[in-house]
């Protein structure tokens, strides 16, 4: 059996930079949203050639580094579809799933101009920690435009399994040390971390089996090849609805309102276990300020809208917006703790 890690560590290093995060995100939202509008009608006066041009005068390319069918293509794809309408101009939605977040290779080529964005999400905070290598340096290589939003990820079963909760799951898999296995959408994403911080905790065993995308992972589990997920809830829903998958427990503190019967992992005997992927929007260093705030503003918008706020909500998501600076801060500290917990898990970097 794995023994566990050092749970007050691994607990402080969850409880850093926990202060000012998403607890303080929804009393600041409308202020920094209003404020991301106004700063459009203070753009600086230069720019290069092709930012002094009507912006968009063409199509744009919205990048995203995962499979088709996970929460942030999702998300992306919701988003498209409401600026499209807001600013007259096709998004076209390019999935670019692989390790460490192939997508930002992409990104990190494209011409900076504005027409290429991409979503980044939870991984560009955790993949310094992950990786002893990167293509790219996310603080040198891209302008982070606005955060999205947050969510909770959903511990799920295959429902041949014989538990119905997760001291049920605990108890079994210690009963079988490393004959179960967990799927994740790839290293340092919050699938992975959300079961090594799982194992940390319990000490339990579990084989790690790592997928390019939550769709495949989805999949395997329902067909038995694998025995557990903790992924984010939009693409569980319907599933755990549905009855082919069982839900356990959500990582979030507070239990989610689209989940409403299910405890969090901190009710169900782990206490101070959290974990709430984020998403948000960047372009490449070097796209003009005034489009910067363009995007951010148009962004900000959309978040609001009917359509995107009822879409969020149905998924289990949380509203974030802001300024740019705001997304840059959130994504420095976020990267600060994840690197701790990583450390503090004893995962080793590749």
């Amino acid at each position: 059996m794995r023994n566990p890690v050092d749970t007050n560590r691994f607990h402080e290093s969850l409880e850093h930079g926990r202060q000012g995060d998403l607890g303080h995100v929804h009393t600041r939202r409308m202020v920094t949203v209003f404020a991301a509008l106004l700063a459009v009608w203070a753009l600086p006066g230069s720019a290069p050639a092709y930012a002094q041009q009507a912006y968009p005068s063409k199509p744009l390319r919205l990048v995203v580094s995962s499979a088709p069918g996970g929460s942030p293509d999702i998300s992306a794809r919701s988003l498209a579809s409401q600026l499209a309408l807001q600013m007259g101009q096709q998004f076209v939605v390019e999935n670019r799933p692989g390790a460490s977040g192939i997508g930002n290779d992409v990104l990190l080529r494209a011409t900076p101009d504005g027409y290429t964005f991409g979503y980044i999400s939870f991984l560009v905070a955790t993949n310094p920690a992950m990786y002893l290598k990167l293509p790219y340096d996310f603080a040198r290589d891209f302008k982070p435009v606005i955060m999205s939003g947050s969510t909770s990820n959903v511990l799920v079963i295959n429902p041949t399994l014989p538990v119905r909760s997760v001291k049920e799951f605990i108890d079994h898999a210690s009963s079988n040390s490393g004959k179960l296995s967990y799927g994740s959408s790839g290293l340092g994403a919050s699938p992975h971390l959300a079961m090594e911080m799982f194992v940390a905790m319990t000490g339990t065993s579990l084989v790690h089996v790592a997928y390019k995308g939550t769709q495949q992972a989805i999949t395997d589990l329902i067909g038995g090849q694998i025995h557990i997920l903790c992924d984010t809830i939009a693409p569980l829903l319907p599933i755990i609805k549905s009855g082919r998958l069982r839900g356990l427990g959500v990582t979030s503190l507070k239990r989610s309102l689209v989940l409403p019967d299910l405890p969090t992992l901190d009710e169900a005997g782990l206490p101070g276990f959290e974990i709430a992927p984020w998403g948000g929007y960047a372009v490449p260093t070097g796209v003009p300020r005034n489009i910067v705030l363009r995007l951010n503003a148009e962004i900000n918008k959309a978040l609001v809208s009917p359509e995107l706020s009822k879409s969020m909500a149905e998924r289990g998501g949380i509203l974030i917006g802001g300024t740019p600076e705001f997304a840059a801060d959130f994504i420095r500290r976020e990267t600060e703790k994840w690197g701790k917990v990583i450390k503090a898990a004893g995962i080793k970097p590749q």
